[in-house]
């Protein structure tokens, strides 16, 4: 159904609770993460050190990452990525499936094996689940930006909570 489409899996409460050893665990060979608000802030141009240490962790333990990106701004997701020296799928039309399938292939993976982490239901959580990959839900970063993302933030709680494992400390 359309609702179970719009539940993560899991719901963390930012990237670093997804470790090396929970994506093993889950056989995830591949790990797709949005950009804004799911690895920094919109505001922030490129990738601070806790970022970058938990990407190499990732690459030290055999999964690879990429960034599958709605930003329109290729520039942006480039000098992103540069330095991380991680690949991306831009214009990736989440919540269609076509971006994921394009680094699924890209990697040589299978939708088992690839899980996509991100803050939004309508474009990284519906994409996900309709591509069968694993969807790891995180808070926005910067937390949510102008008063349509309070919004948007607000009517995700729900789904959320009907998470099959909310990880989130309970604040």
């Amino acid at each position: 159904s359309m609702l179970r489409l719009l539940c993560p899996q899991w719901v963390f409460d930012n990237y670093e609770a997804v470790t090396p050893e929970f994506l093993k665990e889950h056989g995830v060979k591949l790990l797709l993460a949005d950009l804004d608000f799911t690895l920094a802030p919109k505001s922030q141009s490129e990738p601070d050190e806790s970022l970058t240490r938990w990407i190499g962790a990732l690459k030290e333990a055999g999964i690879e990452f990429a960034i599958l990106s709605n930003n329109r701004s290729p520039a942006r997701v480039e000098q992103f990525c540069q330095p991380l020296k991680v690949g991306y799928v831009g214009h990736a039309g989440k919540p269609g499936t076509c971006g994921f399938h394009e680094a699924m292939a890209r990697y040589g993976v299978n939708a088992g094996e690839t899980a996509m982490l991100g803050d939004k239901l309508l474009t990284d959580t519906l994409g996900a689940r309709r591509s069968g990959v694993l969807m790891l839900m995180v808070e926005p970063k910067g937390g949510p930006d102008g008063g349509w993302n309070h919004v948007l933030h607000a009517l995700q709680q729900p789904f959320k909570a009907a998470s099959a494992h909310d990880e989130r400390k309970k604040h």
